[in-house]
C-alpha cells in the first residue's frame, strides 16, 4: 500500500497454524491447572468432600462439551443456606447415636475447665459454645482462637487443674485446630476432643469428635455447617443440662424451616430496596459471637465495610462513625432488651437505619426501619442463638449479588486455611 514490498511473503498457512497451535496448548495448560486446583482443594481435607457424583468442583466452573461455561452467581453458596434446617435436623438424630461422647467429655464433671477452641467462623461458634456451658451448666468454660492455644497458651490458660481443649472445625482440617490440640496432648491434665462435619478428618480420627452429618459444604464460606455444629453442640450440653434445656434445643429445631423460609425473603426484599455505605452488628452474650459472625459474611461475601461489637460498648466510641447511609444490626437479648433497644433508638437520631432481630415485636420496637421477629420469646437467648443465623448469611448474600459479587467465590480465600 506504497510501501517498500517485503523480501519475503509470509506463509499464512504456517504462521496461522503456530497460532493455532499456540492457542491449543495455552488452553491445555488452563485446563491442567484447573484440574490441578481442584484436585489440590479437594484433598486438602478428605474424600467426603467430594458430594454424590463428584459434583464438588470448588473453583464454580462447570464445562459442558468439554468448553468451560458461565455458572449462575451463588449457585452454591444459596442453596447451602437454604439447607439450615435438614442440616439441624440431621445433627439431632445423630446426636442420639452419639450418647456416650457427651458422657465422655462434656458431662464428665471431672473437668474443671472447658475450652472451645476454632479459627475464623469456628472461634465465633465456640463463643456461642462456652456462654451455652457456662449458663446452662454452671460450669467454668472459655472461648479461645486456635493460635492462642497453641502460641500463647500460658498467657491464655492458668494451667492449674484437668482442662478439656475442644476443637471446632468444619473441616478438621485446619491447622491451627490440629497443631492446638497436639500441642497439648502429652500434657499432664489435658483431654481433647472436638467437633466437625467430615469424620475421616485430620481432626475427626486425632481424637473423638461430634459430626454434623450434613453441615458439609462445598461453598467457601460457612453457613449450615456453622448452624449444625452450633446447633449439635448446644444440644450436647443441653443433653446434660436436663431435660427443660434439651426441649429448647428441640424447638429450635422444629422451627428452623420456618425461619430460614422467611429470612430468605427479608434479606432479599431489604437488599433490593435499600443501599447502605456502612454495616455495623451489635449483640451480647451468645448473640456476641453471632454478631462477629454476620460481620465475617458481609466481609466474605460481598466485599463491604462492616464491623461488630458489643451492644453497650458501642456507645464508648465507636458510634462516632454512624451517619446516613449506616446500617445498625441489633441482636436483641430477652435479658437486656430494654438497654439494648435505647442504643438503638440513640443511633437512629444520628441518622442510621435500624434493623432489629428479637423473639417478639412490641410498642419498644416500633422506631426501628426493620424488625425481623423470630419467634419462641419462651426459649433461652442462648437457645434461640441458631435462629439468628439464616437472616445474617442471607443479608451477606443477596448485599453481595447487588454488588455484583458471586458469593461462591470469595477473594482471597479458601475452605481450608493452612500454615
Amino acid at each position: 500500500m506504497g510501501g517498500r514490498p517485503l523480501p519475503w511473503k509470509p506463509n499464512r498457512w504456517r504462521h496461522g497454524r503456530t497460532n493455532i497451535y499456540f492457542r491449543c496448548c495455552l488452553a491445555r495448560v488452563r485446563e491442567v491447572d484447573q484440574e490441578r486446583n481442584r484436585i489440590t482443594t479437594v484433598s486438602l481435607c478428605n474424600d467426603s468432600f467430594i458430594s454424590e457424583g463428584e459434583a464438588a468442583f470448588y473453583d464454580g466452573r462447570e464445562y459442558a462439551n468439554g468448553r468451560l461455561i458461565d455458572v449462575q452467581k451463588g449457585k452454591i453458596t444459596l442453596p447451602e443456606i437454604g439447607g439450615q434446617a435438614e442440616a439441624i435436623a440431621a445433627a439431632w438424630t445423630r446426636l442420639q447415636g452419639q450418647k456416650d461422647w457427651v458422657s465422655a467429655y462434656i458431662g464428665n464433671e471431672s473437668f474443671d475447665e472447658i475450652i472451645f477452641i476454632g479459627s475464623g467462623s469456628s472461634y465465633y461458634q465456640a463463643m456461642i459454645m462456652a456462654v451455652s456451658t457456662r449458663l446452662w451448666l454452671g460450669r467454668r468454660s472459655v472461648a479461645l482462637p486456635s493460635s492462642d492455644i497453641l502460641l500463647l497458651r500460658k498467657q491464655s490458660v492458668a494451667g492449674a487443674g484437668r482442662i478439656l481443649l475442644v476443637g471446632v472445625s468444619r473441616s478438621g482440617e485446619s491447622s491451627e485446630v490440629i497443631m492446638a490440640l497436639e500441642s497439648v496432648k502429652e500434657l499432664e491434665g489435658w483431654t481433647t476432643c472436638g467437633i466437625t462435619c467430615y469424620p475421616s478428618s485430620r481432626l475427626g480420627t486425632m481424637t473423638k469428635c461430634l459430626v454434623s452429618p450434613l453441615g458439609q459444604e462445598a461453598s467457601t464460606v460457612m453457613t449450615k455447617s456453622f448452624s449444625s455444629m452450633t446447633f449439635m453442640m448446644q444440644a450436647a450440653i443441653a443433653l446434660v443440662a436436663g431435660a427443660g434445656y434439651l426441649g429448647q434445643m428441640e424447638t429450635v429445631k422444629e422451627l428452623a424451616a420456618d425461619i430460614v423460609q422467611r429470612s430468605g425473603t427479608f434479606a432479599a426484599k431489604l437488599a433490593e430496596e435499600n443501599r447502605f455505605d456502612k454495616f455495623i452488628y451489635l449483640g451480647m452474650g451468645a448473640y456476641y459471637g453471632v454478631t462477629q459472625e454476620a460481620c465475617l459474611k458481609l466481609k466474605e461475601m460481598a466485599y463491604v465495610w462492616t464491623e461488630s461489637y458489643g451492644t453497650l460498648e458501642f456507645r464508648h466510641g465507636p458510634k462516632s462513625i454512624v451517619e446516613p447511609g449506616t446500617l445498625v444490626c441489633l441482636l436483641v437479648s430477652e435479658q437486656t432488651r430494654a438497654y439494648e433497644l435505647k442504643v438503638a433508638e440513640e443511633m437512629k437520631g444520628y441518622g442510621a437505619s435500624i434493623l432489629l432481630l428479637t423473639a417478639a415485636k412490641g410498642g419498644d420496637t416500633a422506631f426501628a426501619d426493620e424488625v425481623f421477629e423470630i419467634g419462641a420469646a419462651l426459649l433461652s437467648d442462648e437457645a434461640r442463638a441458631v435462629l439468628y443465623l439464616p437472616l445474617l448469611q442471607y443479608i451477606g448474600f443477596y448485599f453481595a449479588l447487588k454488588c455484583g459479587v458471586d458469593p461462591d467465590h470469595p477473594r482471597n480465600l479458601t475452605q481450608v486455611v493452612t500454615i
